[in-house]
């Protein structure tokens, strides 16, 4: 390790920073000490000389914060309170929601940043904003209302050969999923595996000490896929034509994916919430949706962050299904792609404003996106309509219905395999609590947003690949 890398979270934690609110605001000081060129011995006498006498550091540029935690509460004027009311916001689908996803939302509607919000059919509990919740913000970013998985990404390509092909040459298809991706938490290509992209020669990736330690394991983890709900699937894709991709009627077989940022993703979530939570104190019920000023120093860094997140996950499918299709010996003929757990600077209402969409397609105007079912259910290439009160927004899937801890005391392999059979589909690997009994019919929730997108195919999954078993957040 040198001189210049980052004091860990247990490396501060042994200065004696070991509340969560001191030590976030600490590991903001050594972040920023770094930034200045700093190595490790001069940040660690700071933040000491910091803890022995915080009283003399309360005007201090850097160690500000810090000291106030440390000599005591904060005063009620510093609290962040949540509105009494919600900002303007409506709610597509209440029905299929559950109280407590309601009631996360109104919480999110009430931050005093927000500025508009809206919450899509698919919606349920998340870490700080639902999932399927749209959030519109003025000034700020708001980490977890981004999401844990940053930039988790959607992407389907459609080969000009008929979806019968899944049947005859099954092996084939079947081989190259399993040979040129890898599933789960942790998983990677050996070094002399790895894939190659110009995502990794990235100057970001050398602006920020987080990233610079992140490099490395993105690199090796570039071309896999994540645990719960990510997958990688054949189908067969039939539509009356698609006239924005030049796609005739037919029936095809393509590729779809579902997957985003990896372990890159989750660090730069909780850094950042870290940093957000101990400037940022807000009511518990709102502590996850902690915010970081968009022109502050750490907002600037999140953004560039998240943005390098998001070209990182991009570039992850995009070599999933170079190699795939390699190795199945097919061409591309065309690709719809988007992104879902991200921040978007737009203007809304002659306003510029920050959306969230945490597991939320976005949907302006004739752009097209994907809305997939469960492994045994069909799901969409959607055109949205562009609707102004969701935010141009849409559901990003059909929703859980049960949690992966219910999902696995309920249901047996051999009702998942019934299912599966039923509708031709063929699991390589997956966990009982991805099973489809665990989600909504995507039919209830296209119902529910008729206003929001438009179908223009509809994609039924043959051949499926997941995670032997799940634990993320969507």
């Amino acid at each position: 390790m040198d001189e210049t890398t980052l004091l860990t979270a247990g490396d501060l934690r042994q200065l004696g920073f070991d509340r969560d609110d001191t030590l976030a605001a600490a590991e903001a000081v050594a972040t920023h000490l770094a930034g200045q060129g700093r190595g490790r011995p001069r940040i660690t006498r700071v933040l000491q000389a910091c803890l022995r006498q915080p009283e003399k550091h309360l005007r201090h540029a850097v160690c500000g914060e810090l000291a106030r935690l440390l000599c005591g509460p904060r005063t009620s004027a510093d609290v962040g309170a949540l509105r009494a009311a919600r900002v303007p916001n409506r709610i597509w689908g209440q029905e299929l929601l559950d109280g407590a996803t309601i009631d996360q939302f109104d919480v999110a509607c009430r931050l005093p940043v927000a500025a508009r919000g809206a919450q899509m059919p698919d919606g349920h509990v998340g870490y700080g904003l639902p999932i399927g919740g749209v959030l519109a913000t003025r000034g700020v970013v708001i980490p977890y209302a981004v999401g844990v998985d940053i930039a988790c990404r959607m992407r389907l390509t459609v080969f000009d050969e008929p979806a019968t092909l899944t049947d005859r040459r099954r092996d084939r298809l079947r081989s190259a999923l399993l040979g040129e991706t890898r599933f789960g938490v942790g998983a990677e290509f050996a070094r002399d595996q790895r894939r190659q992209h110009a995502v990794m020669d990235d100057p970001t990736w050398r602006a920020q000490g987080l990233l610079r330690e992140l490099h490395d394991k993105a690199w090796a983890q570039l071309g896999t896929s994540g645990s719960g709900n990510h997958f990688a699937e054949w189908g067969e894709l039939t539509t009356d034509g698609v006239p924005e991709l030049d796609l005739p009627a037919g029936a095809y077989l393509a590729l779809l994916s579902h997957s985003g940022s990896r372990g890159t993703g989750a660090h730069i979530a909780e850094h950042f919430t870290r940093l957000a939570k101990a400037s940022c104190r807000l009511p518990r019920e709102a502590q996850n949706l902690a915010w970081l000023a968009l022109d502050s120093d750490d907002g600037q860094a999140y953004w560039q962050a998240m943005t390098l997140a998001g070209a990182y996950a991009a570039a992850n499918h995009e070599l999933v299904h170079e190699h795939v299709a390699a190795a199945a010996g097919l061409e591309a003929r065309c690709c719809v792609e988007n992104h879902h757990n991200f921040a978007w600077l737009e203007e809304h209402d002659g306003e510029q404003m920050l959306v969230h969409r945490k597991g939320a397609t976005p949907a302006g105007a004739g752009v097209l996106g994907v809305i997939p079912g469960s492994m045994g259910d069909a799901g969409y290439v959607v055109r949205g309509l562009g609707q102004p009160e969701s935010l141009c927004s849409a559901s990003h899937g059909a929703g859980r219905v049960m949690s992966r801890k219910q999902a696995t005391a309920k249901l047996t392999r051999s009702e998942r395999t019934r299912w599966l059979e039923r509708v031709g589909v063929e699991l390589l690997a997956g966990g009982l609590d991805e099973s489809p009994q665990v989600y909504k019919r995507l039919e209830r929730v296209m119902a529910q947003q008729r206003d929001l997108v438009e179908p223009v195919a509809s994609f039924m999954p043959r051949m499926v690949l997941m995670a032997a078993d799940g634990k993320s957040e969507d």
